[in-house]
């Protein structure tokens, strides 16, 4: 899951399938970032997992508001898709994984790299945690 704000990836879970119990413990941990933090507004696709009641139900527990695209409207999940494009590029493509342990923890290695080290002009040549710890800092004073 990726934060609009200062596009860091908050939360991932990594299974082989793409089902309601990986999606539903990505979404709870991504939660624990924003605790008691209200009006958050949750994009997604329209995927099964997004729109059964259960998922419903986990977004107003938390009083976060549900957002989703019309069908058709793919376009909504660009940054989402953007991250994932970088990250074949920058990672995926120029390596060879001789198994899924050896693809995971690369993924992990990436997301840590691109939260702490990569720098995005769209952020003003920070990078995404460097962009929150500036806005902690301002909120703090």
């Amino acid at each position: 899951m990726l934060d609009l704000y200062d596009n860091s990836i908050i939360a991932y879970r990594m299974g082989t399938s793409n089902n309601n119990d990986l999606v539903f413990k990505t979404f709870d941990d991504s939660i624990k970032t924003y605790t008691g933090c209200e009006n958050i507004l949750f994009h997604s696709d329209r995927g099964f997992q997004y729109t059964n009641k259960t998922f419903k139900k986990k977004l107003d527990n938390v009083k976060f508001i549900q957002s989703m695209s019309r069908v058709g409207r793919c376009i909504d999940n660009g940054p989402m898709e953007a991250f994932w494009g970088v990250m074949e590029v920058e990672m995926y493509k120029l390596n060879e994984f001789r198994s899924i342990e050896q693809l995971k923890m690369a993924i992990e290695e990436y997301i840590v790299f691109y939260n702490n080290h990569r720098y995005q002009p769209v952020l003003k040549g920070l990078t995404p945690m460097e962009l929150r710890n500036q806005a902690l800092d301002l909120i703090q004073y």
